[in-house]
């Protein structure tokens, strides 16, 4: 079953959608993904909330673009698999520039979720998570957080420590 995502209403792109899918074996969602260490990272939230330009930031810094504005979400065996829309693969929007071609990256096992539209105010949060096509990622909140893209690549590439550490 498929659930075509990406007409709903902009308080719908965050946390919401992807529990409206949970259940899915595939979907299509308005977000962006890119990958780092062949780990995909899912970014959502409203529109205009940053998603393209977080992601544009994070090519910068190494990232490779798997989607742009409208994200295929399939469930493959224990993982999801985002993937471009055809028609959109190698593009990406830089607001008040135009529509840039980067080079396509994918398809990539998504590893994150990093929620645009929610702030974290914890310094040191426990970890969430959110269930996507069945499986459980872990959920960063990114709203205004000044070193966001470094934190993901930091992640993606070395992880985190719990935030109990160095007395658990």
């Amino acid at each position: 079953m498929r659930a075509l995502l990406w007409g709903f209403q902009s308080e719908l792109m965050s946390t919401r959608v992807l529990s409206v899918v949970m259940h899915q074996d595939s979907a299509w969602v308005h977000a962006s993904c890119v990958a780092v260490a062949d780990q995909g990272i899912l970014v959502i939230g409203a529109s205009g909330s940053g998603k393209s330009a977080l992601a544009l930031r994070m090519l910068s810094l190494g990232a490779g673009l798997v989607a742009d504005d409208r994200v295929i979400l399939e469930q493959d065996q224990d993982q999801v698999i985002a993937t471009a829309v055809p028609h959109l693969s190698g593009v990406i929007e830089a607001r008040q520039i135009g529509l840039l071609r980067a080079e396509p990256y994918g398809p990539a096992p998504l590893a994150y979720v990093v929620d645009l539209d929610r702030e974290q105010p914890a310094r040191l949060p426990d970890p969430v998570s959110i269930e996507v096509l069945g499986q459980c990622l872990p959920l960063f909140h990114g709203a205004n957080v000044p070193s966001l893209p470094e934190a993901l690549i930091q992640i993606a590439t070395m992880g985190c420590l719990d935030p109990q550490w160095p007395s658990n």
